[in-house]
């Protein structure tokens, strides 16, 4: 396939995990590919395994640090001239990998999460969508989760601010859509990734690996690819009449009944 031969992607935390799924993606169906993400060392593992002959860029960027994206987008506008894809999937699940009640909630904590998960997301839309208004053409597509969704699957700042992204998500089409201007976004279910690492790790360790995704319809959880493929769809022509939306990926986990103590 080859539905974004001669577009120019950029794709945030294409370090690990459903960014790094994404970037690699994107190039395989002829995307130029800017990759960002505070980790060196993951943009240059991600950039090991594109495919041979593609065009890409990565760079090390904190999308909550407003000058760092702003010089981001200028230089992908330098070296490519355009953005028609943007891919928000930068972010982060919390800075204690602990997940108190709201009483025991710290505040910078919060100011944390949200600076990265929402903030960051925003900091990118706004300075990339302008490009796309003045050519009438682009799609976004945010990630989110379905810690957005519903309780149970995350922590209270985390839940925030992936609740705070499907919000954003349709202001933000309502904003862009008379400019031809998609926006969209992904609520992934339990994806191994860089982010959740320390979960995986906890339930191979303490001989709890079978119950990982278990809650969920199809009784698993979720590759990368599968997020990717949802992040490309969202952002291809094929989705050309879709925007505003938020698309649960997640085995059929927001489609059950949240029982109290279920999901803890």
């Amino acid at each position: 396939m080859a539905r974004f031969e001669n577009r120019t992607a950029i794709v945030t935390g294409a370090g690990s995990g459903i960014g790094r799924a994404t970037a690699l993606r994107l190039a395989r169906e002829g995307a130029r590919v800017v990759m960002a993400d505070t980790s060196e060392s993951g943009l240059v593992e991600t950039e090991n395994s594109m495919p041979e002959g593609s065009k890409h860029l990565r760079r090390v960027v904190d999308v909550a640090n407003e000058a760092e994206v702003e010089a981001l987008v200028e230089e992908t506008l330098a070296s490519f001239g355009k953005i028609d894809v943007l891919c928000n999937i930068a972010g982060i699940a919390s800075t204690t990998g602990k997940h108190p009640p709201v009483t025991g909630n710290l505040r910078e904590e919060w100011d944390k999460v949200l600076s990265v998960n929402l903030v960051g997301t925003m900091l990118l839309i706004k300075h990339v969508a302008p490009h796309m208004q003045a050519r009438k053409l682009g799609s976004i597509v945010n990630t989110a989760s379905v810690a957005g969704i519903r309780s149970g699957a995350g922590g209270n700042a985390y839940s925030a601010s992936k609740a705070g992204v499907i919000n954003l998500t349709m202001t933000a089409a309502c904003d862009l859509g008379s400019d031809n201007v998609r926006v969209n976004a992904v609520c992934p279910g339990l994806v191994e990734s860089g982010m959740t690492r320390a979960v995986f790790d906890y339930a191979r360790a303490n001989e709890k690996a079978h119950k990982l995704g278990s809650r969920c319809e199809l009784r698993r959880y979720g590759d990368p690819e599968e997020i990717a493929a949802a992040i490309l769809f969202l952002a291809s022509d094929d989705a050309s009449y879709i925007t505003g939306q938020a698309l649960a990926v997640d085995g059929g986990n927001t489609a059950s009944l949240n029982l109290p103590g279920m999901k803890v």
